[in-house]
């Protein structure tokens, strides 16, 4: 269940209110179910995955990677899996902890574990989202975000791109003002 604060501390968990506060930046944050094949449920409780796992795992979950090529047009997709065990983790994660954009839809489908997005709105205002397995979510390009993991540092994640160089960060400067949400 994605759960959204404002800058003024509120704290926001059903969806279609949700989407509300995101409609203005063209967000999409979707439910979608995982299913309950039992050998994709070993692979997400496995704290890594070897390369073929990883592969197993991607294959268990390409309808929704189908249904992305056929109506918008992405072309790849790989799997990210982060824990506090990841070497380098805080240097891999600070590239994305200030505030920037991308030249492309920064589009992710949380498998297992959460992360939260941040973002700036067009009144200048600021949101933090965590989204948690299940939830698929697409960041528009130009859309002035950050990005870290919650207390329990790990995730698994589902990312899909139109292109081939990835996600580059452009870094805008814009300093955070809101307070992280604190999970447990």
């Amino acid at each position: 269940m994605a759960i959204l604060q404002k800058e003024d501390g509120t704290i926001c968990t059903e969806m279609e209110a949700i989407a509300r506060e995101l409609a203005p930046l063209n967000i999409q944050l979707h439910r979608w179910p995982i299913g309950e094949n039992t050998q994709t449920r070993i692979l997400l409780a496995k704290e890594t995955l070897s390369d073929s796992e990883k592969e197993q795992l991607l294959q268990s979950l390409d309808h929704y990677f189908q249904e992305l090529k056929n109506t918008q047009g992405y072309q790849s997709r790989d799997i990210i899996i982060l824990h506090p065990a990841t070497p380098n983790l805080d240097v891999m994660l600070a590239k994305f902890q200030s505030c920037h954009t991308h030249a492309d839809d920064e589009v992710r489908y949380i498998i297992d574990g959460e992360g939260v997005f941040g973002f700036v709105r067009p009144d200048g205002s600021q949101i933090e989202l965590t989204v948690q397995p299940e939830e698929y979510i697409n960041v528009p390009a130009g859309t002035e975000h950050w990005f870290h993991l919650t207390a329990a540092r790990r995730i698994k994640a589902i990312r899909y791109f139109s292109g081939t160089e990835g996600w580059v960060p452009q870094y805008t400067g814009t300093e955070i003002r809101i307070r992280p949400i604190v999970t447990v």
